[in-house]
Formats: C-alpha cells, structure tokens, sequence
C-alpha cells in the first residue's frame, strides 16, 4: 500500500484505497511481467526510470508492443496474447478510476490468452504468407521435425570433439619388446599382454 510505483495516482493525492487502486497496482505487475523490468529503476534513461510513463502509450498500439515485450522472451509467446495483456494492462492504468475495469473483467480477459499459442517455436520453421490483391489472408507457421541423430560411440563422439589427436591417427606404439601395432586401441589391447605393462602395473 502506496508502494512507490505501484501505488494508484489517486491514492497518492487523497491516500484513499478503493478496490480500483488495486487494479492499478495489478497493471503495474502485469506490465511488468510483459516487459522484464521493474516499475521504477533508475539505471534506465531518465524518460524509461519509471515503466508505467514510458510503456503506456506502446500498450495500446499492436505495432508498437514490441518496444515492450521483454527481449529474453525471444518472441516464444503469443502474438494475440501479449496483446490482450498489453490491453488489459492499459486499462488497469487508466487515470481515471472509474475507467478501470473490476478484477473479475481482469480475469475474463486472461483466461484465453492461456489457450493461445500463435507463437514462432524455436527452430527450423517455414512462415508463409498468402496474399491476395496485396490483402494478407492467410498466415502458417509449420514447424521442421528434428532428426534424431544417429547414435555415436564414445570414439566418434571424441573424434568429432578432438579431430587432430594422435589417438585417431595410424600411430605404432612400441614396448620394449618391439612394436606392438598400429592405432591406439589395438596397441593398447596388445600392450596390456606384454611382460613390461604386467611389470609397470606391478610396480
């Protein structure tokens, strides 16, 4: 209550708390569940300090929305449903109490937003756009399937990792009873029979 940032214009002038003040301070989280940052930080640029001055204009325009979408979301959300929210959020912080929705309109408005799923996925995906007497009719997003890879052995997984080490090349070992062989799993198998590796494990 009267949290800076949160609190309701008119709560700040009269210090009366009605349930619409509450719906100001509920837009101010939702926006700032939408945009990644906290309702004053002064680190920003002085016009950005305080979010709901800088965002609330963008709120109500759908070209405009991305200034404040949070970038670490990576457009992985809802394109209809950020803007129902932004809607939402633009009317909870009117400066008009009366022009506030109840939290029960609130509600009713986000339930939907939960089914959406209008989204870019991460990944390999082919956009189309049909258009018709330059009118966009149609939009489809429709997402690549992954192949699995096939699986690798712990060999190819480190030639892969370590292309130049000796060990996969057609290297020959020598014990002190002349050369073992070629590669380094053959020849360590062979070394591991030879008098001197029994004598070095022995010591």
């Amino acid at each position: 209550m009267g949290t800076h940032g949160y609190a309701a214009p008119e709560y700040i002038m009269t210090g009366h708390l009605t349930a619409k003040s509450d719906v100001y301070s509920f837009g101010v989280v939702l926006l700032e569940l939408l945009a990644g940052r906290q309702s004053v930080d002064r680190a920003r640029r002085p016009r950005e300090q305080n979010l709901v001055d800088w965002a609330r204009s963008y709120l109500k325009r759908p070209d405009r929305l991305y200034r404040v979408m949070d970038p670490a979301l990576e457009c992985q959300y809802s394109c209809k449903g950020a803007g129902v929210a932004a809607i939402v959020a633009y009317k909870c912080l009117s400066q008009n109490p009366k022009s506030r929705p109840t939290m029960r309109e609130v509600v009713k408005a986000l339930e939907p937003v939960l089914s959406m799923d209008d989204f870019f996925p991460i990944g390999p995906f082919v956009f189309t756009i049909s258009v018709e007497e330059d009118k966009v009719v149609d939009m489809k997003v429709e997402v690549e399937e992954k192949h699995r890879p096939h699986h690798q052995s712990h060999q190819d997984r480190h030639r892969q990792k370590y292309p130049n080490s000796s060990i996969h090349a057609g290297i020959v070992l020598h014990s002190r009873d002349g050369v073992v062989g070629g590669g380094y799993t053959g020849a360590l198998r062979q070394h591991r029979r030879t008098a001197s590796y029994n004598q070095e494990r022995g010591a």
